[in-house]
């Protein structure tokens, strides 16, 4: 298995700021792109177990409610031109 990247993931709620953390449960975009399409499709939260809010030093657990959830950028960097949106 590859080893695991630490990705940009960023939420774009139906109203309110983008929510942006830091995850490296995945190994690639591909990966956590999968993984948040299938959660659309089942109705599920995206779970987490190894995320960071806000530039956190510690990583925890996250569950995130995609129900009100607009749009995703995944991303290797933090920049408003790159990544991939859902």
């Amino acid at each position: 298995m590859a080893d695991k990247v630490e990705l940009v993931m960023r939420f774009h709620p139906v109203g309110g700021e983008d929510v942006s953390l830091l995850s490296s449960d995945f190994a690639d975009e591909a990966q956590a792109l999968a993984a948040i399409a299938r959660a659309l499709d089942e109705r599920h939260g995206l779970v987490l177990s190894q995320a960071r809010y806000n530039r956190e030093a510690a990583e925890s657990g996250m569950v995130i409610n995609l129900a009100n959830v607009v749009s995703v950028r995944v991303s290797t960097r933090d920049s408003d031109t790159t990544g991939q949106y859902l």
